[in-house]
């Protein structure tokens, strides 16, 4: 280590002594300004931090890593990472998946770096271990990201991610023997494998062009992979040169086989926007792939999202949000696409969103609606979805459905829930029986997590504009309100992410160690799946996606030209945190990952006075590039907007909130910045760490060298691990160490570790 580029850091006398930190020197390049639209020119000194490579980069990294070490690395630490370790080391399973005669699961014992894929021949039966990547990769940074089984279940093509990336290397297996075959299929990325009904090969899409930088992937191709053959012998089936932004890796295969379904989006499989809809004629069930794909338009427009559910011969059962933003199940003949011909299989509902739905035993469908951020389960016949056949709202706790599995061959279903107080329980329902039950398949327990111990509340509360806004509030039982409580206010608020009900070790352990407050509003923005569960959601064929707080009118309330009502939104929910008296500023916490990234940057700059600390997690913080810069800037231009699309108003309302470009010392004497602490990945090409970096440099040079300013502004950077996909689970335990011993040194929390 350079200790002169170190520059004399500091180590605090004592938890509770004011300190002034001294930041690492950091080359400013003040010739590096870019114009837009012509008058508008903006500085951007650290232009060179999007090298990653560089030594220059390496060293400023090395550095800002040991001031934040020196300052986080107590003897508290310790403890607090015991704790920790504890709180994290019970059992984490999926929802099994059917697939010939086997079931098959993901499971983690506790603390195993990564999940463990399981088989077993029935319900009954032992489980064995069907693929260990912690055995095969004692890094622990290599882990199974997707999976799709053949038709028959005697093949898995399953991807694979190194260190987080988004980046998947394909492997297919045969089931019975366990054994790869020799290719290997690489340059893939935001893609579903879908088999052939003849088990013989799959479709998928990637990159062929991609040259190693992300600015440049070329166009995304949907190509056809015979199984034994090696990936150049692969043949193109469909691609859009005339769009080379658009992402086709929303394919499904319908189920009797007759008909590749193709939704081309600009966001990530239509997760960050609205979906078109292709469909090509399988009608044998085989693909000679030979020649490409006659892919026929039914919906050439980006207003709205369609998600296949099944088929009837032409007839297409699709989930959308066409003229029901709380989404509702139309049928569209492939043969007559006219809008004026659609059937609604299910109507939207006013009330509550629908939230997915599955075909299953050849004539039924089941329904998963959400009302009021509570999972609702419903089942219903296919040829009149409006008529309940079974409800089962009165049968599940209050929680949140994360996973399911079914198929409309099978004759049983398994969910999973998930609350603030319940890690996990999966139900079996078997629908051979005149009166469908639900039963309890497995359930996980945490050790030392009751529920006498601690309650969550649901509140609602107001922001600025009037909207009214849910917020889940958890603390201890016999909690009395306490002005000076520790709180940790957790936000994502875009790209349609909800705050559902979900376990989180980590948030017992602040809640039960600190004696504090544990908030979660569900603010505009919002509106799919829960980010912390979204990679076991797509290790599954059938996985839980779009599932909305308040329907897409709720998301379209905090993205674009709405964005600031995200912001808030946040900020509300913590004046009413104070105005309840459940705390003061100066021990309001907020944190927030990937675009919660965003939020935590926007709202410390907009409103300094109103947080004790901030932590912001891999966000997108240089929002006038963001879109030239990772995966997340690839894809996500129809949520934030882009600075240089053409759209003035965009440009404006970017430059506006960009958290990097609005960075000033707040003009009141008496205020400063809260204690700022970025964290991110080395390896994340999903949201890539120079956003982190160049903030955390501009903070430091602009707030952090001011008189005033003495709450400390830190940067960490985890080498080798991604986004958030494939964290081991001693690196999660170990990030949550540094953040707690940080809010100990930073606001006086004091950690009392159960005896």
């Amino acid at each position: 280590m350079n200790q002169e580029y170190i520059n004399n850091m500091q180590t605090p006398v004592s938890n509770s002594d004011r300190w002034k930190m001294e930041y690492p020197q950091v080359r400013r390049d003040e010739s590096m300004i870019d114009c837009y639209y012509g008058n508008v020119h903006v500085p951007d000194p650290y232009r060179w931090m999007e090298n990653s490579e560089s030594d220059e980069v390496k060293k400023f990294v090395e550095a800002q890593n040991q001031l934040t070490r020196n300052y986080v690395e107590t003897q508290i630490r310790s403890e607090i990472e015991k704790a920790l370790t504890i709180a994290f080391d019970y059992a984490r399973i999926t929802t099994p998946e059917k697939h010939g005669d086997r079931y098959f699961f993901f499971k983690n014992t506790g603390t195993q770096d990564q999940d463990v894929w399981y088989v077993q021949d029935s319900l009954s039966s032992e489980p064995r271990v069907f693929l260990d990547p912690n055995a095969t990769y004692q890094d622990g940074l290599v882990g199974v990201y997707t999976s799709s089984f053949s038709p028959d279940g005697c093949l898995v093509a399953y991807g694979l991610s190194y260190g987080g990336s988004d980046w998947l290397k394909v492997h297919v297996k045969n089931v019975d023997t366990g054994v790869d075959f020799e290719e290997v299929l690489e340059q893939i990325k935001f893609t579903r494998f879908q088999w052939t009904l003849d088990s013989l090969g799959f479709f998928y899409a990637r990159y062929p062009d991609y040259n190693g930088a992300d600015g440049d992937k070329g166009l995304h191709r949907i190509y056809y992979h015979r199984v034994g053959s090696p990936q150049h012998e692969d043949v193109i089936v469909a691609d859009f040169p005339d769009n080379p932004d658009w992402i086709l890796g929303g394919i499904n295969v319908t189920g009797d086989g007759k008909y590749l379904l193709v939704f081309p989006s600009i966001g990530i499989l239509g997760a960050q926007g609205d979906t078109m809809f292709y469909y090509g004629d399988l009608s044998d069930g085989s693909f000679s792939g030979k020649d490409k794909l006659n892919l026929v338009p039914v919906i050439t427009k980006f207003e709205a999202e369609y998600h296949y559910v099944a088929n009837d011969g032409p007839l297409i059962y699709l989930r959308t949000n066409k003229a029901a933003p709380n989404y509702r199940i139309v049928g569209i003949d492939v043969t007559n696409v006219d809008e004026s011909s659609w059937m609604v299989l299910v109507r939207e509902e006013s009330h509550r969103v629908l939230q997915f739905a599955f075909a299953i035993m050849k004539d039924k469908v089941v329904l998963g609606y959400l009302e009021d951020c509570r999972s609702k389960l419903e089942l219903r016949n296919m040829q009149d979805g409006n008529t309940v056949l079974r409800s089962f709202d009165n049968d599940i706790e209050i929680g949140s459905i994360w996973t399911f599995s079914g198929k409309r061959s099978q004759d049983e279903f398994f969910f999973k829930l998930e609350s603030f107080l319940i890690p996990g329980k999966v139900y079996h329902v078997d629908l051979t029986t005149a009166d469908p039950k639900l039963s309890v398949h497995q359930e996980v327990v945490a050790a030392g997590v009751k529920e006498s111990n601690l309650v969550v509340n649901q509140v609602f509360y107001f922001s600025k504009d009037g909207t009214k806004v849910p917020m889940f509030i958890m603390h201890k039982k016999d909690y009395a309100h306490n002005i000076n409580s520790p709180t940790y206010l957790y936000g994502y608020g875009g790209l349609n992410v909800s705050m559902l009900p979900w376990f989180s070790a980590e948030r017992v352990v602040f809640v039960s160690s600190f004696d504090g407050v544990y908030a979660i509003p569900n603010i505009r923005g919002g509106g799919l799946e829960q980010i912390a569960n979204f990679y076991n959601c797509l290790r599954v064929d059938n996985y839980l996606i779009f599932c909305r707080e308040y329907g897409e009118a709720w998301h379209r309330g905090g993205c674009l030209l709405n964005k600031q009502n995200s912001f808030n939104d946040f900020q509300c929910a913590a004046e009413y945190l104070i105005e309840k008296k459940y705390t003061v500023p100066s021990k309001l916490v907020i944190n927030g990952d990937s675009n919660g990234g965003f939020l935590v940057g926007a709202c410390i700059n907009q409103r300094p006075d109103l947080f004790g600390a901030a932590i912001a997690g891999c966000g997108p913080l240089d929002m006038l590039r963001y879109h030239k810069l990772g995966t997340m800037g690839a894809t996500a231009s129809t949520e934030f907007g882009c600075s240089d699309d053409g759209n003035i108003d965009n440009f404006n309302n970017l430059f506006r909130l960009s958290p990097l470009h609005n960075i000033k010392m707040p003009e009141d004497e008496n205020t400063q910045y809260p204690a700022v602490f970025l964290m991110t990945g080395g390896n994340d090409d999903t949201v890539v760490p120079a956003h982190s970096c160049k903030h955390a440099a501009e903070m430091q040079f602009k707030i952090g060298n001011h008189t005033r300013q003495t709450n400390p502004i830190l940067l960490n950077v985890t080498p080798g691990v991604g986004h958030s996909y494939g964290k081991p689970t001693r690196v999660l335990v170990s990030e949550f160490a540094d953040i707690y011993s940080f809010l100990v040194q930073a606001l006086g929390f004091e950690f009392k570790p159960k005896q």
